[in-house]
């Protein structure tokens, strides 16, 4: 039996001051600047780094291991934190970071970068989830957009630097004796340090403490149940999709998922997810918003920057940079979409506009070809991100305005857990179209472009032949085997002659071109989800203050 519930600490104390919030804040910040900027710099530098352990075509195992964990972390971290405080698991997410930070920088191969980036997820589970669920119990929903331009500031800030950072990185061959991409994961070490120490000093909220069992068995069977179905929606495409070793993993992860909701009907109130979640319409609509939306949205952000690189040649600094739209129109929509949330108490409209904005954009993706001017892409990555901006923001909020001040942590984490839930499934699948189709377009366009007069011309052109990177090719090409270690090892396309290249440069784009349209039909389920939220007024009050009030009226009906 639970043991009853400690009195608030301080509860007596009046309302946190406008300064006393910032201060939080600024813990709050530095350990999402962590985590936001790690994904800039990774996201820019990961075809450097996969080509340089000859496993381009093995990234998205570097991506899916990183979502695994941290979408299997991210509930745990929210039960725990309403359990036992946000502080303590906090800094041990910034703590489990760095130390996968400092293994990642290590790796040898892009099997141990897997391995090496499922801890730093370990820790990503509870940095940003955390750090939601710690606003959220410190401000008000109907004025939580006084504050949020400040987590705006943090992404934009990254979005900025990572790209920079990790394309100067990556673009040199050593820096201080050390291979320049494996400081793209030892920059995060003095960063997290100085978190670590901004959090410790800073951070001290009041919180109830609630003795309940945790649930252990609930974990257990979410790791049995997620991660067979994340390996095989990964490997599918290598090992079949009905192959032995794939039907084991659905089954496996079948049996998982069913003992999990057996383990969460038993545990009850102490569950990992509590069951009673899901009789909430508000929790259940956004949840499964969120998990559409992870999907559209990771499942395109992980293949743009793979067209900038291989099909328009941008380096990783430059593909980065080139991103800045896409940024742009996330930090706008937020702006717009929290300002007038904070104005009107209205959002429910906000996640519609925004889910028909990220369909608008994805099906405008796939009509991006090998030789369309950056400046319509850069449109579309705008009105990409004015929807994503119009989604992320008001969805969480939604949650955490529908559920009791004591579940704020895990109603945060939930709904954090389910969109990368998308995420992660759609990073897996999408990656795994793109490198399943990659092969089979440039194929197609060598037959097609080959037979041209324009590439005959180049493959007998003299000044085209002195150079040996051209050779090479031509000589591969003859003996049939032209374009096999594309996939593996892309480097070499841009430095070919653009009329060799061009067969590579038209069949990725028309590969990736198939993944943004597999996104915007995914997108249409998200906007038909979006109109079934229904909208609670907005509570005036923040976690902290309601569960002050909660106490002292238990406190009173207890004398």
């Amino acid at each position: 039996m639970a043991a009853p519930s400690k009195p608030v600490e301080a509860a007596s104390e009046t309302l946190l001051t406008h300064r006393q919030i910032l201060l939080i804040l600024t813990g709050l910040m530095s350990g999402m600047f962590l985590a936001a900027l790690d994904q800039t710099i990774v996201a820019s530098s990961i075809r450097t780094i996969a080509d340089d352990l000859d496993g381009l075509s093995l990234q998205a195992w570097a991506t899916t291991a990183y979502l695994i964990t941290a979408t299997i972390t991210t509930p745990l971290y929210g039960k725990l934190s309403d359990l036992y405080g946000r502080k303590p698991f906090f800094l041990g997410a910034i703590g489990l970071f760095l130390v996968g930070s400092a293994l990642s920088a290590a790796s040898q191969s892009m099997y141990e970068l897997a391995a090496f980036r499922a801890v730093q997820g370990l820790g990503a589970g509870g940095l940003f989830s955390l750090a939601l669920a710690i606003l959220g119990d410190i401000v008000p929903p109907r004025e939580r957009a006084r504050y949020q331009g400040f987590f705006l500031a943090v992404f934009g800030t990254s979005s900025v630097l990572g790209p920079v950072i990790g394309g100067t990185f990556a673009g040199q061959d050593t820096i201080l004796w050390v291979s320049g991409w494996r400081w793209v994961f030892l920059v995060n070490v003095p960063i997290g340090l100085v978190a670590l120490m901004i959090v410790m000093r800073v951070l001290n909220i009041p919180h109830q403490r609630r003795e309940h069992r945790i649930d252990w068995p609930g974990a257990l069977a979410l790791v049995v149940g997620l991660v067979p179905l994340l390996i095989v929606a990964e490997q599918g495409r290598i090992w079949g999709w009905g192959s032995g070793r794939s039907i084991v993993c659905f089954v496996i992860g079948a049996i998982g998922l069913v003992l999990f909701i057996l383990a969460e009907r038993r545990c009850g109130e102490d569950a990992l997810i509590p069951l009673r979640f899901f009789r909430n319409s508000v929790f259940t609509t956004t949840s499964l918003v969120a998990l559409v939306t992870g999907m559209g949205m990771f499942g395109g952000l992980a293949a743009l920057p793979l067209y900038l690189q291989i099909v328009k040649g941008a380096s990783p600094t430059q593909a980065g940079l080139l991103l800045l739209p896409l940024t742009a129109g996330i930090m706008t929509g937020s702006i717009i979409s929290g300002q007038l949330i904070s104005r009107t108490g209205r959002y429910k409209i906000f996640p519609i506009i925004g889910t028909v904005l990220m369909t608008v954009g994805l099906l405008a993706f796939s009509q991006v070809h090998w030789d369309t001017p950056f400046w319509q892409t850069g449109i579309v990555m705008a009105i990409f991100g004015l929807g994503l901006g119009n989604v992320m923001q008001p969805v969480t909020l939604a949650v955490q305005n529908a559920m009791p001040p004591r579940d704020i942590g895990v109603a945060t984490s939930s709904s954090t857990f389910f969109r990368q839930m998308g995420g992660t499934l759609g990073t897996a699948v999408f990656l795994s179209v793109l490198f399943s189709q990659a092969g089979t377009k440039i194929g197609s366009a060598f037959s097609t472009i080959v037979p041209t007069p324009s590439y005959q011309a180049a493959l007998h052109d003299p000044q085209v032949l002195a150079d040996p990177a051209n050779q090479r090719f031509v000589e591969q090409l003859s003996s049939g085997s032209g374009f096999g270690g594309a996939l593996d090892d892309s480097s070499f396309i841009n430095q070919l002659d653009e009329r060799l290249a061009k067969p590579f440069f038209v069949g990725f784009s028309d590969a990736v071109d198939q993944v943004f349209l597999l996104g915007a039909a995914i997108m249409v389920v998200a906007i038909v989800l979006a109109f079934l939220i229904k909208e609670i007024p907005l509570r005036t009050q923040s976690g902290v203050d309601a569960a002050r009030a909660e106490a002292r009226a238990a406190e009173e009906g207890s004398n």
